[in-house]
């Protein structure tokens, strides 16, 4: 009678085995497919990713260029102002009366060059 009892709780034995055994091989079989699925989406995020960096620098790049344009309109036209008003102070300067050119010359200067020259 004990090895009927023995035979029994092997057979039992065996088949609480093949049970675990197949829930570990359903488990790693979820597990590989949650690992597969995770990297796919890491992998789609940093595809994503990458090209919202590349867009943004294009952007950038866009932002940039228009920026240094209107900055060298800017400057262009800053600089004529100041070239048509050094201008206009030389011929106010140079309408003085009674003076040689070389007395004109330190007025001329001053109205030019403004407080440039001076220290």
């Amino acid at each position: 009678m004990v090895t009927g009892t023995v035979g029994a709780n092997a057979t039992d034995s065996v088949e609480a085995l093949k049970r675990v055994k197949a829930t570990e091989n359903e488990w790693e079989t979820r597990l590989g497919a949650a690992r597969k699925d995770a990297d796919a989406t890491l992998e789609r995020l940093r595809a994503d990713t990458a090209a919202a960096v590349k867009a943004a620098q294009a952007e950038a790049e866009r932002d940039r260029a228009a920026r240094v344009a209107q900055a060298r309109v800017d400057a262009d036209a800053e600089a004529q102002a100041i070239v048509d008003d050094g201008r206009k102070a030389a011929e106010q300067a140079g309408a003085g009366e009674g003076r040689r050119p070389a007395d004109k010359k330190a007025a001329i200067l001053d109205i030019v060059l403004g407080g440039f020259g001076k220290d």
